[in-house]
């Protein structure tokens, strides 16, 4: 009697399954092994935790025709090698059925990572090792002291594999990991908000973040009604990161070459060369920087404006946006960079924000002003008008009043409108840049900022909002 043996299935061995299978010209594929972890809670109980896995393939055909190279693309989970073939079959079919795709380059060569043969990297519920125990002593604190806490903490790994028709055989394994963890008086008359991204959880702790909602929730104990107006308000690093995130994603080279966004010249083409903020800013995206590291190829499932199938396997770099105050580079792709003349500088998933001479933190912010507001995080940003990338949002989660170096008490809510590119003209003070998190985009699509805080004088609090 003969015993069979399966060979186990594997992220390359379902990128090799799907190059195999394809009768395209050309083929991308991109598995991508994701695994994470999560615990939340609210009313100083832990109320659900949970691991999940996933494996998810995109297949991207590339078929030549007399009138040009059509693309297909076909994306799903996938655990086995039949399901692989299934989605080349209909990425193949397609492209045929597709028309010339217009941003069509050479497809990037024959190149393979180092740790191309390891395996996908997972995590698991023991990343909270630390952290949880930590947790619920918080809540037993917060419990005997009448606080509430609310809150969630994930931790992802993604681990990437890249291949192609072409040679290509690339791998990254990414972590991400944010906390978010909201305080509430015992009455729910007030609340305070504080979080953090993470690679690993090791540098989280529980009662320190206990304890910074403890201190905001105090400042509480005086409420002050506003009116609408223009106030001399300190942004903290979470809400910078909130709004040059909006900056960085609205900056696609092609839209401004077309005149359709602040970063068009007027009279047509781009604004790059122009200066755009205060001296001695810098906006920049680097895949190696300490603390934020990203992909550092491209990996590219459809094309857009901003983004190439082509320019899948693309090095990536450091780049800098703003440079001294003057727009250095726009998102290009290699199509795009020959619309605009300009070099590629394709898209890089973090962000970082340096003010020449920022110095301190937002406690000596807040030391040197005399009158004025701290606002913790902002909230439901939306874009009102591109042309001047003027945005609007509330405020959310404790806005502060500041009177002599001091904060004084809690304010009311507010709507807020406001551009980020004037307001890297406008400020009159910054922080020195540390690992930030933005409230509004960090949790779903953008977690890697680094960012100080900021002085705006004249920050614009459009009306009084309701929201608490």
């Amino acid at each position: 009697m003969s015993s069979q043996t399966s060979t186990p299935v594997t992220p390359q061995s379902l990128v090799e399954q799907a190059l195999a299978a394809t009768t395209a010209d050309d083929c991308v594929v991109i598995v991508r092994d994701r695994t994470s972890a999560n615990l939340r809670w609210a009313a100083n109980t832990l109320t659900t935790n949970g691991v999940m896995h996933g494996v998810d393939v995109s297949v991207v055909s590339f078929v030549r025709t007399s009138a040009g190279t059509c693309v297909g693309t076909v994306s799903g989970s996938a655990a086995s090698q039949a399901r692989v073939t299934e989605l080349v079959r209909a990425a193949d079919a397609a492209a045929r059925a597709a028309s010339p795709a217009e941003d069509v380059a050479d497809l990037v060569g024959d190149r393979t990572s180092p740790d191309w043969e390891d395996g996908s990297v997972p995590t698991d519920v023991h990343v909270f090792d630390v952290f949880a125990p930590a947790l619920g002593e918080a809540f037993g604190r917060a419990g005997a002291e009448e606080r509430l806490l609310y809150g969630f903490v994930s931790h992802e790994l993604t681990t990437t594999y890249l291949g192609s028709t072409t040679g290509l055989r690339l791998r990254h394994v990414q972590p991400t990991g944010h906390y978010g963890c909201t305080g509430k008086d015992a009455a729910l008359t007030q609340s305070a908000w504080t979080g953090g991204a993470t690679a690993d959880f090791a540098d989280v702790d529980a009662l320190a973040i206990d304890a910074e909602l403890a201190t905001r929730l105090s400042w509480g104990e005086r409420r002050v009604d506003l009116p609408a107006g223009r106030y001399d308000t300190i942004l903290p690093p979470t809400a910078v990161a909130d709004l040059m995130i909006d900056a960085y994603w609205y900056a696609g080279a092609r839209v401004a070459h077309e005149g359709q966004s602040a970063y068009a010249r007027r009279g047509g083409g781009t604004r790059i060369g122009e200066r755009l903020a205060a001296a001695g800013v810098r906006l920049f995206s680097d895949p190696h920087h300490p603390g934020m590291e990203a992909t550092p190829f491209a990996a590219v499932s459809a094309s857009s404006n901003e983004a190439s199938v082509f320019d899948n396997g693309l090095e990536l770099g450091p780049t800098d946006w703003i440079r001294d105050g003057e727009l250095a580079a726009l998102v290009q792709t290699r199509h795009t960079a020959g619309l605009t003349g300009q070099p590629t500088t394709p898209y890089v998933d973090n962000l970082g924000l340096e003010v020449a001479g920022g110095t301190g933190s937002v406690e000596d912010l807040v030391a040197g002003t005399e009158r004025g507001l701290l606002v913790t995080c902002l909230w439901y940003i939306r874009e009102v008008d591109p042309q001047s990338l003027l945005l609007t949002g509330l405020t959310r989660d404790g806005v502060y009043l500041v009177e002599g170096g001091e904060i004084t008490g809690l304010v009311n809510n507010f709507r807020w409108n406001e551009s980020p590119l004037d307001l890297l003209r406008r400020f009159s003070h910054a922080s020195a840049t540390e690992r930030s998190f933005s409230r509004e985009w960090g949790e779903d699509d953008f977690s890697r900022t680094c960012t100080p805080g900021l002085r705006i004088p004249d920050f614009n609090m459009s009306s009084v909002s309701q929201a608490r």
